[in-house]
C-alpha cells in the first residue's frame, strides 16, 4: 500500500493526535530505526531552510540516506517529463519529499510513482506545515477541541492546510483576510466534511483575534507572486500583526509564523522574539512531526 501525504487530508483526522503524540515521543528522546537502508529522494524547485534541514536530519534520525536535487539538477517536467522522473526515482529510492509549484505536478508524479510522495510545499498546501503548527499548540494546550486560532492575511497554502487541521482536531480557526483572498466555497465545504471544527472567514483583524489562544500570520506575497508584490504591500497594509493587535486577544495568547518573516510588512519590527512569540518552536517541531509522520503511517503496508 502506497502512502502519499501530498495534501492535509491525506491524514485521516483521527490519526492527527496520534501522530502528535508520536513526534512527542521522538522530541523526548524516542528512537526508530524505520527508514533504515533505505533512500529518501528531496526533490525541490522552491528554495528552502526549514523544510530541506528538517527533513534531512529526520531521515538520517530515522536510519534512512537522503539525497537531494534542486530545480537546475532535474529540470521538473522541463528538461524531462514528470512522468519519467517519477519511474526512474521509484526505481532507484524508497520515499521522496517534493517541494514544487503546481500541484498537478505533484499528482502527475503520485500518479507515476510506486513509493509514497510527501508534499514538502506547493502552491496549494503545505501540509508539513501544518502538522508541525499543530504539534507547536499540543504542546501549548493539550485539548485541541478547546483552541481558538486567528490566523492574519493571505489565505495561502499554509492557511489552507492549517484550516484542514484545525478543523480535523475539532478546534476553531478565524481567517481575516481583505476581500478576495479568503478560501475558497468548495474549500471551505471540504473542509467542513474532514473534521468537526470550525473554519471562520472575516474581513477585520481585531474580530479574529477576540479571544485567540494563538494569533498566526504569514507572509503577503509568496513565492511565485513577485510580480503582485505592490499590490498585494497596498491590500495588506492593514493586517500587520503588532503587540497592540496581540493584546485583543487571550491575555495567555500566543504568536505564530511559519518563517521566513518580513518585519514592516506582515509583522511589526522585532515581533519574533516577542516573549508571545513561539515561531522558533514551530521551526524545530518540523522535524519532531515530519520524524512522526515517516516513521508511522507512511510505512503501513
Amino acid at each position: 500500500m502506497k502512502n502519499n501525504y501530498i495534501r492535509f487530508s491525506d491524514l485521516p483526522s483521527n490519526d492527527i493526535i496520534p501522530t502528535l503524540d508520536r513526534a512527542l515521543e521522538f522530541k523526548s528522546g524516542a528512537t526508530s530505526a524505520s527508514l533504515r537502508d533505505k533512500t529518501i529522494v528531496l526533490l525541490f524547485e522552491k528554495p528552502s531552510l526549514r523544510t530541506k534541514l528538517s527533513f534531512w536530519r529526520g531521515i538520517k534520525l530515522l536510519g534512512g540516506n537522503p539525497i537531494y536535487f534542486g530545480p537546475e539538477e532535474v529540470g521538473f517536467g522541463k528538461r524531462e517529463p514528470i512522468k519519467d522522473i517519477a519511474n526512474v526515482i521509484s526505481r532507484l529510492s524508497d520515499l521522496v519529499v517534493i517541494r514544487t509549484f503546481e500541484d498537478s505536478s505533484l499528482d502527475a508524479f503520485a500518479s507515476a510513482s510506486e513509493i509514497p510522495v510527501i508534499n514538502g510545499l506547493s502552491n496549494g498546501e503545505h501540509p508539513c506545515q501544518a502538522l508541525a503548527d499543530l504539534l507547536t499548540i499540543y504542546e501549548k494546550k493539550s485539548d485541541l477541541h478547546d483552541i481558538k486560532v486567528a490566523f492574519i492575511g493571505d489565505a495561502n497554502n499554509v492557511a489552507k492546510s492549517l484550516a484542514y487541521g484545525i478543523a480535523g482536531v475539532g478546534g476553531t480557526l478565524n481567517i481575516a483576510s481583505p476581500n478576495g483572498y479568503g478560501l475558497k466555497e468548495d474549500v471551505l465545504r471540504s473542509i467542513k466534511n474532514y473534521g468537526s471544527g470550525s473554519v471562520n472567514q472575516m474581513e477585520q483583524p481585531i474580530i479574529a483575534v477576540k479571544n485567540a489562544d494563538f494569533v498566526y500570520t504569514d507572509v503577503w506575497t509568496s513565492m511565485g507572486q513577485e510580480s503582485e508584490i505592490k499590490k498585494r504591500a497596498e491590500d495588506f497594509k492593514d493586517y500587520q500583526v503588532t503587540p497592540n493587535l496581540l493584546k485583543k486577544a487571550k491575555p495567555s495568547v500566543k504568536f505564530m509564523h511559519d518563517m521566513p518573516a518580513h518585519d514592516g510588512e506582515e509583522i511589526s519590527e522585532g515581533l519574533l522574539y516577542d516573549e508571545r512569540s513561539i515561531v522558533f518552536n514551530q521551526a524545530e517541531n518540523r522535524l519532531w512531526a515530519q520524524v512522526a509522520l515517516m516513521d508511522g503511517w507512511l510505512n503501513q503496508k
